[in-house]
This record gives structure tokens, C-alpha cells and sequence, in this order.
């Protein structure tokens, strides 16, 4: 384990991240660790120097996940750096077997956990990489009919049984340790995602490059979803969609994506009530207000 962490930098960034924090980087205690904190309002950076003095704390303004992890790691200088959410924490020796996963998978550029939830119950985390088609499966409901139909729910992982380690497409950004190497040869994360997708980006580049993503269930993390934004930002996953499809995709993919996403949620926002119907009808309008380059113009 000493040797473990003597291979491997933590980098974790913050926005209002109390109650979580203090399980978070207690999970990390001996591993050298960078919190960028991104604006937070509450108590968060005081609460971090005074339980955790050990930790360099960078205060930044908040330009998004992408750029807090990009500075974070910059301020670091291992073999390894496990990136990890404000909102989750390291289960037991996780951290050596990442690490061990890492040594057998030495073509690997990531290596994902197992998440779960606080509950202990499975939060799956093995995803695809997007597609216009792969996204009409889950805002159309698709992936409901045959969730473990790669054709119906690729998207999802068809169904990955989280039993195995194997080499995926791409895994959630809760939490993954990041090569060094693989970092240096793909470049920093693209600053252009806020929130949302800036992993899948990263690990989509990384494959370009010959590199792979790994899944081990050795590694087990437990992570609080949606903590971090309370469902608060769902046009920020919606506009990293796009984003993916801009820079990955087909020629017109990301324009047939945004038509696509808007028809799925007019319908979304006839179906349910309440917030989440206004959430959806709100985002059917910012996708109907302009094609898809207006949408992302900065």
C-alpha cells in the first residue's frame, strides 16, 4: 500500500462540496492530493485546510470540471493520479488495486472502479461511446424494451455485468486513475466541456491514440450520484452530447443529435410533471432556439 502511494497523486475538485468532502479525501489520507475549488460558496475550502492540512488547495473560479482536473494535475508529478468526484470515496485497498490493475494493463490510459452507491447497491458505470443512434435508445426509451440488447442499449453498456475486468469504451469519471503517460501523449482534458462528457472525450482520444480503458470490480468507490449538481445542470449533459458529436462524430451527426434530443424531449415533457417536466421542456427550447454550432458557440 505505501508503495502504491508513493506512485500515485489525487486530484479532486470541489464546488460547495460539503457534506461529502471529508469522506472523500479521509479515503486518500497519504496519498498527495490536490483540491481545486471551483468557487465554492459554503464552507468548503475552510473546512478542507482546517480538517486537512496536508492537502494544497488551489481556489479558482469555476470554468468547470474539465479545466479544475486540468489544473490539478498540472501541480502534480506521479506515475499515476487518481482523478476522483467531490461526492465519493475510496473503498478499503482500492487504491492498490487500481494501481495493481494499472501494472497488468500497461496499454491501459485509465482504469475505472466498481461504483456503487451509499447503499451498497451497483451503480453501473461501463458506458459506450455516444452516437445519435445510442442517444435515441435512452432519451427515447429504447434501451427499456431490451436493456441488455447491445443494438438497443449500447449506450448503457448492454448489460455489462460489472463481474469482470476487461478492457470498455469508457467509464464514469466518478472515479478513474489516469497514466501519466497516456496523459502527456493525449493532452490535457478539452476545457470547451463545463460538466458532463469531458471524461468520454478524454478516453475517446486516448483509444485514437492506441491507448485503452479498463474496468476492473477489484477497485471498489463508493459515489453519491448527481451530488454535485442535484439534476441542476441537465442542459449541460445535453450540450456535452452535442459537443462529443461535434468533435467525434459523422459529418452532420451532432445537428441530427440536437433534432433528435429536442423531438425526445417535447414528448419527455408532455409524459412526466412537475420539475422534471419543466426541466425537460426548458432544454427542448435551448435545443429548438438554434442549430447545433449556435448552441456551442462559446
Amino acid at each position: 500500500m505505501a508503495d502504491d502511494r508513493a506512485r500515485v497523486a489525487c486530484v479532486v475538485v470541489t464546488h460547495d462540496a460539503l457534506p461529502w468532502i471529508e469522506q472523500c479525501l479521509a479515503s486518500v489520507e497519504g496519498v498527495p492530493t490536490v483540491v481545486v475549488d471551483n468557487g465554492s460558496s459554503d464552507r468548503t475550502v475552510g473546512f478542507v485546510r482546517e480538517r486537512f492540512p496536508r492537502v494544497q488547495v488551489i481556489e479558482s473560479s469555476n470554468d468547470g470540471l474539465a479545466a479544475g482536473w486540468d489544473r490539478g494535475i498540472a501541480e502534480t508529478a506521479s506515475e499515476h493520479v487518481l482523478v476522483l468526484n467531490a461526492d465519493a470515496w475510496l473503498v478499503e485497498d482500492a487504491l492498490s488495486s487500481l494501481v495493481a490493475a494499472a501494472d497488468r494493463h500497461p496499454s491501459a490510459a485509465a482504469i475505472g472502479p466498481k461504483l456503487e452507491n451509499p447503499d451498497g447497491s451497483l451503480q453501473r458505470s461501463v458506458r459506450g461511446f455516444p452516437s445519435a443512434w445510442r442517444l435515441a435508445t435512452e432519451y427515447l426509451y429504447l434501451r427499456k424494451l431490451a436493456p441488455r440488447s447491445h443494438a438497443l442499449n449500447a449506450f448503457y453498456g448492454a448489460g455489462f455485468d460489472h463481474g469482470s475486468e476487461c478492457v470498455v469504451e469508457w467509464v464514469m469519471g466518478a472515479c478513474f486513475l489516469l497514466r501519466r503517460s497516456a496523459y502527456d501523449e493525449v493532452g490535457p482534458f478539452d476545457e470547451r466541456f463545463f460538466l458532463f462528457s469531458e471524461e468520454v472525450d478524454w478516453m475517446r482520444r486516448a483509444t485514437d491514440h492506441g491507448w485503452t480503458v479498463v474496468f476492473t470490480p477489484d477497485a471498489r468507490c463508493i459515489h453519491v450520484s448527481g451530488a454535485a449538481h442535484g439534476g441542476r445542470l441537465f442542459r449541460e449533459n445535453v450540450r456535452g452530447h452535442l459537443r462529443y458529436l461535434s468533435l467525434h462524430g459523422r459529418d452532420g451527426e451532432a445537428e441530427r443529435a440536437r433534432r433528435l434530443l429536442r423531438a425526445s424531449l417535447v414528448v419527455r415533457g408532455r409524459l412526466h410533471g412537475g420539475e422534471r417536466a419543466r426541466h425537460y421542456r426548458d432544454v427542448a427550447a435551448w435545443l429548438g432556439s438554434g442549430d447545433v454550432d449556435t448552441l456551442l458557440a462559446p
